[in-house]
């Protein structure tokens, strides 16, 4: 046992929450998105009873339970009763309707479903799909800490969650066995795809889970404070959030993600680490230079981004900004990866990154063989510390793999000295006259436009060509979409780009589809561009 600052004792972070809320109970571990503080006493009796309260509900090691919660502690409270009792949570995507979530309900086996009253109409159709009994659906109620209904209306056919709860001890359960995330694809170009990792039999505390982590160079314990300013069930959000609880770091968490509510936390807080999105980098610039000033960011030490391609002048801003704090990793729900630091990404502007030190990069081709280095190809990873499945899909499961490797899709170049820069997703490619186009390099150039807030290229039917490029733009707030900035901008990527990656024409949409970590549904975008025609879309 060493000694915090303060003179409170605290245990080395190798045997995680459960060993650091045992040994400092009265430690302040996470502020609710109320402003709520909870002690890691509380937190662990919450977990204690919920394990409990689901063993009682019938679940045995191995099974599913599924939430559709927004971020707050029940869910954070889900995370650690799954990974003590051996089992799996299913974290679902409360932007999804209801048979939505009943397909993942479904395909998952999930045994429980806990949803918010906030998404009550999507959380009792996908409990009717799915014909879960009403014994095993249960309604969680506000935006704080653990409330069961809160009066405002509930969740028909639901339990209110405390009855999960009640009565329940808050001691630690016997059996404990090392239990998991089951997380699911975002579904951008398909049905989404359970990912499935064996369990290992270990106690929670024989596994160090708080690793991941140290991958970007964040140590247990250093003061440090972690803003989850993201959807926890996105699978990079909940795995660093649950890492900097292993680790000894208080969470913040924020419920709806503002801008200047960002800024305010992280001043507040003194955040030192989060991890973003580029959509979240595009929205705190576009601040007014007076908000920006008013708030305090000096804290911060990793503002690690993914999810989403990030165009080059804006990370180039935020960089300016908020210093080399600003890094960047790539990943998949599936595994990863590779890291940039900012030092990285300057020296070698666009790469995201060399692989981590538990991953290898290869660049293979069509045929399967791997691609030397300068040569564009579709990038694969491979995972040290162990491998998944997609649930109930084999097929998919081997078609993704070359030997240990795996991919999801991207295409990408790996420099000589081991860099990997991203090009597209095979999907999204553009094929106009034989000649490849790329996306993302389009999107950026139409980001640079003061006009755009958002924007997305595909390719769409022509005659001649075989796909001609098409611009879809979400306009800035205060511009007007119409015929004349349309022209603009298509002037505005005269000067930007070659003419055989200028869009030809540009459609307005009020928003862009995209999940709240930034992913992209172009497939929405790109289907009614393609019916009667044939494409994968």
């Amino acid at each position: 046992m060493t000694e915090r600052a303060g003179g409170s004792p605290r245990t080395e972070s190798g045997g995680g929450f459960w060993a650091l809320a045992a040994a400092d109970p009265e430690r302040t571990i996470l502020i609710a998105p109320d402003g709520e503080a909870w002690t890691a006493g509380r937190l662990h009796a919450a977990v204690n009873q919920l394990v409990h309260g689901l063993r009682a509900a019938g679940l045995e090691k191995g099974d599913a339970f599924a939430v559709v919660l927004p971020n707050g502690v029940e869910l954070l409270t889900a995370y650690l009763a799954a990974c003590e009792a051996g089992l799996y949570l299913v974290p679902v995507n409360h932007h999804l309707v209801g048979p939505e979530i009943a397909w993942i309900v479904s395909d998952s086996g999930a045994k429980v479903l806990i949803g918010h009253e906030r998404f009550a109409a999507a959380a009792s159709a996908a409990a009717d799909e799915a014909k879960l009994p009403a014994s095993h659906r249960y309604a969680v109620g506000g935006i704080g800490g653990i409330s069961g209904i809160s009066g405002i209306g509930g969740i028909g056919g639901f339990r209110p969650y405390a009855e999960l709860l009640d009565g329940q001890p808050d001691s630690v359960p016997e059996d404990r066995t090392l239990g998991w995330v089951m997380n699911y694809t975002s579904g951008t170009t398909g049905r989404p795809r359970g990912i499935r990792r064996p369990l290992s039999g270990k106690l929670p505390e024989e596994t160090y889970l708080g690793g991941f982590l140290g991958i970007f160079g964040i140590k247990p314990f250093d003061d440090n404070v972690h803003l989850v300013c993201s959807p926890l069930y996105h699978t990079a959000v909940l795995q660093f959030a649950g890492a900097a609880l292993h680790i000894g770091h208080q969470l913040v968490l924020m419920d709806k993600w503002t801008p200047e509510e960002m800024l305010r936390l992280i001043d507040a807080h003194r955040c030192t680490h989060t991890h973003m999105v580029p959509t979240q980098f595009h929205r705190l610039l576009a601040l007014p230079d007076a908000v920006k000033e008013r708030y305090d960011v000096s804290s911060m030490r990793h503002a690690i981004h993914g999810a989403a391609p990030c165009p080059d002048h804006v990370k180039r801003a935020m960089i300016d900004w908020w210093g080399n704090c600003v890094e960047e990793y790539y990943a998949a729900s599936e595994g990863g990866g590779a890291f940039a630091t900012a030092e990285d990404w300057l020296k070698k502007p666009g790469t995201v990154g060399r692989a981590w030190p538990i991953s290898e990069l290869a660049v293979f081709d069509d045929d399967g063989n791997r691609l030397p280095p300068g040569e564009l190809g579709t990038v694969y990873m491979k995972m040290s510390t162990g491998s998944f499945s997609y649930h109930k899909d084999e097929a998919k499961t081997r078609k993704s793999r070359i030997g240990d490797f795996f991919t999801v899709g991207d295409l990408g170049i790996l420099d000589e000295d081991g860099y990997l820069f991203l090009r597209d997703r095979k999907i999204d490619m553009i094929i106009s006259g034989g000649v490849n186009i790329y996306p993302a390099e389009i999107e950026s150039a139409l980001l640079t436009h003061p006009a755009v807030a958002d924007a997305a290229a595909f390719g769409i039917p022509h005659a001649d060509w075989g796909e001609e490029v098409k611009a879809v733009v979400e306009a800035a707030d205060g511009r007007q979409p119409g015929d004349a900035l349309a022209a603009d901008i298509l002037a505005h990527c005269e000067r930007q780009l070659a003419a055989y990656k200028r869009p030809k024409t540009v459609d307005f949409i009020e928003a862009m589809p995209r999940d709240p970590n930034g992913k992209l549904y172009k497939r929405r975008l790109r289907a009614p561009y393609w019916e009667g025609h044939e494409r994968a879309v």
